[in-house]
């Protein structure tokens, strides 16, 4: 009732909508004709319909559309394209639509963020290790890590810990041999023997394992997502997409799987049948037609033949 009055309230006015719907002045708290009175009308519908909103179905519904992959790609897109108008260089990022436009190289994309989870914690991992490492060397090894430049200036690369700590991130961990290439050689120092410990187990387990285990992550997922693939395609290929039932069953006859899948599980046939029952009044709906949209509404796919067709049920008469 509410929704009727605030939809036809200014093509009809709320004295002729009370007329036409039978409605008594005192029962809906209605006044005479004043500003006033309309105001107040006004904000009692607007409260009733606030009140008849599902905040949590609203809250559920915002929370869907703003962490879908897709809103989100192209949210970021147009963002780039507005501050483009300000700073050109923000257009180059438009580039990378080229490889979401591509299957293989969202493929690839893909594979960085598929083990996510993994590959932030194994980052993590990394980054307590060298901090490990970093407080061994600001404590023992710091002399070997300050040299001195060509211009007779000091260069302080682990003057403080933090200081020490980035040098170690973006040195030690991208240096092939570890941070020992980066520092001065041990060699004749009282410290020789704990520098070599220190230069072998940071490129033992910084570089050789850490490192190897992120690079393996990301392959392990191309590879995975790529599998993936091929078995989706083969299995759209070989195998009916309605009862499941492989070609090599058809085939025992000429054009068997051919004629299956266009004659008895035609897909288009069942979408079809699915367009027909949305477009079909409920009450119109006959018991099979029921029994279907029931199962539809509850997106449960039981109502499809899975492992049956006609061929099996009439496997012995054929023979």
């Amino acid at each position: 009732m509410w929704q009727v009055m605030a939809k036809y309230e200014e093509l009809y006015g709320l004295a002729r909508l009370r007329e036409l719907l039978g409605l008594d002045h005192s029962a809906l708290g209605f006044c005479s004709e004043t500003k006033s009175c309309r105001r107040e009308g006004r904000q009692e519908l607007l409260s009733a319909r606030w009140s008849a909103c599902d905040m949590k179905y609203q809250m559920w519904k915002l929370g869907v559309v703003f962490t879908d992959s897709s809103f989100l790609y192209l949210f970021c897109y147009a963002l780039l394209s507005v501050l483009g108008h300000y700073n050109s260089f923000f257009f180059a990022a438009h580039l990378l639509d080229i490889a979401m436009g591509v299957k293989t190289l969202r493929t690839i994309l893909s594979s960085v963020t598929h083990n996510g989870k993994q590959l932030v914690l194994t980052v993590g991992l990394l980054a307590v290790v060298v901090y490990l490492y970093t407080v061994v060397a600001f404590n023992f090894f710091r002399r070997f890590y300050n040299k001195t430049e060509d211009s007779g200036s000091l260069d302080m690369k682990c003057d403080d810990m933090l200081t020490c700590y980035m040098f170690h991130m973006y040195v030690g961990v991208r240096a092939g041999g570890g941070i020992g290439d980066e520092i001065e050689d041990p060699s004749g120092d009282d410290f020789e023997f704990h520098r070599i410990v220190f230069d072998i187990t940071f490129f033992f387990f910084v570089i050789v394992i850490l490192l190897a285990i992120i690079q393996g992550l990301i392959i392990d997922a191309f590879g995975e997502l790529r599998d993936q693939q091929d078995q989706v395609r083969e299995d759209m290929e070989t195998k009916c997409f309605i009862c499941g039932v492989g070609s090599e069953y058809f085939d025992t006859v000429p054009h068997g799987f051919e004629s299956h899948t266009l004659q008895e599980h035609n897909l288009a046939n069942y979408l079809f049948f699915l367009m027909y029952l949305i477009n079909k009044d409920v009450t119109e709906h006959t018991g099979q037609e029921s029994y279907v949209w029931k199962m539809y509404q509850e997106r449960c796919w039981e109502f499809f033949p899975v492992g049956d067709c006609f061929r099996k049920q009439y496997e012995d008469q054929l023979a």
